[in-house]
């Protein structure tokens, strides 16, 4: 009996010590990770928002809440977030710090472009079977949905700092 308290005592010890480097380290840490870890969390809670929506009609210049085009989609899951954006596509874009497609998590942006530069936004969600997959308000007539990219024309940003 007096082993298994001795063990349990040494145990104790033990995860108090590591409790109290834990939380010595957390302490250390940069305000800025704190900061990155809240704006991550804000990211993941848009991306959820966002397909939330799915269902819900296109209309032009709508930023919801029960109707979007492609940029109100994006404006109203951030906004709602925390996050602030811009209301219009190519706005967005300039707003985003741009990164390559296969450093693209969950929530980051895509817009698509063509000749008259961006002309359309969407939430990415991940990769499937080597292609992108994403939620967005595609055009009039149809509803918010999961989809994958019709074209390879497009580049990727994110609101992750």
């Amino acid at each position: 009996m007096q082993f298994v308290r001795a063990t349990l005592r040494r145990l104790l010890v033990l995860l108090a010590s590591a409790l109290a480097v834990l939380l010595a380290t957390s302490a250390l840490a940069p305000a800025a990770d704190a900061a990155g870890a809240s704006r991550l969390t804000r990211v993941q809670h848009a991306t959820r928002i966002a397909l939330a929506q799915i269902g819900d009609p296109y209309r032009y210049g709508a930023a919801g809440p029960r109707a979007f085009d492609c940029s109100g989609l994006i404006y109203y899951s951030f906004r709602h977030a925390g996050i602030g954006v811009p209301r219009t596509a190519a706005a967005q874009a300039r707003a985003t710090r741009h990164i390559r497609k296969s450093s693209m998590r969950r929530g980051d942006l895509m817009f698509f472009t063509g000749g008259g530069g961006v002309y359309h936004a969407a939430v990415f969600l991940g990769w499937s079977h080597g292609h992108a997959t994403m939620v967005h308000s595609p055009r009039p007539g149809e509803r918010v949905r999961r989809d994958r990219p019709w074209t390879t024309h497009w580049f990727a940003g994110t609101l992750r700092r």
